[in-house]
């Protein structure tokens, strides 16, 4: 089960980030995980929160430009080696990783990482043979 991600684009001046993450807070949106990616022009906020819906309206309202991306969440073994079990599972499918990155923990504090992939059929059904899991919004606190 795939969860919404939100790219926000931001200039790249100081305190965009500050004024994005205050105005999350002002309407009471959680923040689960975000990355920041870059380049000389611009960078990209990653986001996932609690509510996206809310969060998108919010930004939105704000003049922002964005984008909402499905990705899947996967509870990766909290033990050494853990990321490289799922990580194998990727390669044993030959599926390409377009990007991934941590999350917060979900319940249970259990290791999270979100993937963003192109065949994401094929690696839940190894995930599942290899005694993966990928992780429910309800788990990850998200509406």
């Amino acid at each position: 089960m795939s969860v919404h991600q939100i790219s926000v684009f931001l200039e790249n001046r100081a305190g965009q980030l500050a004024e994005i993450t205050r105005l999350l807070a002002k309407n009471n949106i959680n923040l689960r995980a975000l990355n920041i990616a870059e380049t000389k022009d611009y960078g990209v906020l990653r986001l996932i929160v609690d509510d996206v819906e809310k969060a998108t309206a919010a930004l939105l309202e704000t003049g922002c430009i964005l984008s909402k991306t499905p990705v899947m969440v996967v509870m990766v073994p909290d033990v050494a080696g853990g990321l490289a079990e799922v990580l194998d599972v990727l390669a044993e499918g030959k599926i390409d990783v377009e990007y991934m990155y941590s999350m917060f923990p979900g319940e249970d504090s259990k290791a999270c990482m979100v993937f963003r992939l192109k065949d994401e059929g094929t690696f839940v059904s190894l995930l599942k043979a290899h005694g993966l899991q990928v992780a429910s919004k309800e788990s990850l606190g998200l509406k």
